[in-house]
C-alpha cells in the first residue's frame, strides 16, 4: 500500500487543492473533479479512475483499506477537524478524492458501439444531472450525451447524487446541438423523446425493441420540457400516464420510468 502521510496543519501545500476550492476553480485551474465519501471513492479506484490524491481520516483507514493498498496516489491522514476547515463542508464522510478529469471525447467515437444512450437537454441542476447518471448505470445505458448548456456531470453535487456513476458512464458534449442530434440519428439511433404532448405513445412501446436496437431516450428540462427543435428530431414521442391533476415527474424518475420498459442491451 502507498504511504499514508500524517498531515496536521491545514495550511500545508499537499492539501491546497482540497482548500474551499469551488468546482468551477478545480477545473478551470486544476483539470480536476472532487470525490466524496467511502462509495464514490471506492468506485473511482476499482474503475481505475486516475486520482491526484486522496485525504482521510484515521476511522476510515480500515475500511478503505483494500483500495488504498491499489491507489496510485498520494494518501494523506489527517483529523476530522482538519478535514472540515480544509473542505469548507461537512458531507465529505471522512475520506475525500482529488481526481483527474478525464480527457473530453467526441460524442460520434462515444456513441459508435453503444446500442442505450441517454441525451439530456439544457438540465442545469445537479441534482437531476447526478440522479440521471445514477439512472443510467441501474438500466445499462451506455453513454450520456449533453447539450451545451447542460450543467458538469463532474460537479461534486453531481457526483455524489449519481452514487459516483457520473465517474463511470462516459459522457461527451452534442456542440453543435442540433447538428449533434442528427448525427445521433444517422448513427442509426431511435431517439426517444420524453413529453407531454397528447400524441405520444406510452413507455410499454418500447418494450418491443430488441436487445440489439439502438435507443437514445431524451430528456429535457422539469419547467419546459424539451425543445421544440429537439423533438422535431426525436424519431418516437413517449408520455408517462399519470393520474388527474399531477403534471410532471422528476426528470430522473421518468426518464427511469422509461428506461425500465427498454431490454436491457446485450
Amino acid at each position: 500500500m502507498p504511504a499514508i502521510d500524517p498531515i496536521s496543519d491545514p495550511l500545508d501545500s499537499r492539501l491546497a487543492v482540497y482548500r474551499d476550492l469551488p468546482d468551477a476553480t478545480l477545473l478551470a485551474r486544476h483539470g480536476l473533479f472532487m470525490a466524496e465519501g467511502e462509495l464514490v471513492v471506492k468506485l473511482a479506484i476499482d474503475h481505475g479512475i486516475s486520482l491526484q490524491s486522496i485525504v482521510l481520516t484515521p476511522a476510515r483507514v480500515e475500511s478503505l483499506r483494500p483500495w488504498l493498498e491499489r491507489a496510485a496516489c498520494p494518501i494523506h491522514l489527517v483529523e476530522p477537524s482538519v478535514l472540515d476547515g480544509i473542505a469548507g463542508f461537512h458531507l465529505h464522510r471522512g475520506v475525500l478524492a482529488a481526481g483527474h478529469r478525464p480527457i473530453p471525447v467526441e460524442p460520434v467515437a462515444l456513441t459508435h458501439r453503444a446500442k442505450r444512450v441517454l441525451i439530456l437537454e439544457d438540465l442545469a441542476n445537479h441534482d437531476n444531472v447526478g440522479g440521471l447518471f445514477r439512472v443510467a448505470a441501474a438500466f445499462g445505458v451506455q453513454a450520456v450525451l449533453l447539450s451545451p448548456r447542460c450543467c458538469d456531470p463532474l460537479y461534486r453535487k453531481a457526483i455524489r447524487v449519481s452514487m459516483g456513476h457520473a465517474l463511470r458512464i462516459p459522457f461527451a458534449t452534442l456542440d453543435p446541438w442540433l447538428e449533434g442530434l442528427e448525427t445521433i440519428r444517422e448513427q442509426g439511433f431511435n431517439i426517444a423523446a420524453l413529453t407531454l404532448g397528447p400524441d405520444a405513445r406510452p413507455p410499454s412501446a418500447l418494450g418491443v425493441l430488441t436487445p440489439e436496437a439502438r435507443l437514445a431516450i431524451m430528456v429535457g428540462t422539469e419547467g419546459r420540457g424539451l425543445s421544440d427543435h429537439a423533438q422535431a428530431l426525436a424519431t418516437t414521442r413517449i408520455r408517462i400516464p399519470m393520474a388527474p391533476g399531477v403534471d410532471s415527474l422528476n426528470v430522473a424518475v421518468a426518464a427511469g420510468i422509461a428506461l425500465a420498459h427498454v431490454p436491457l442491451p446485450d
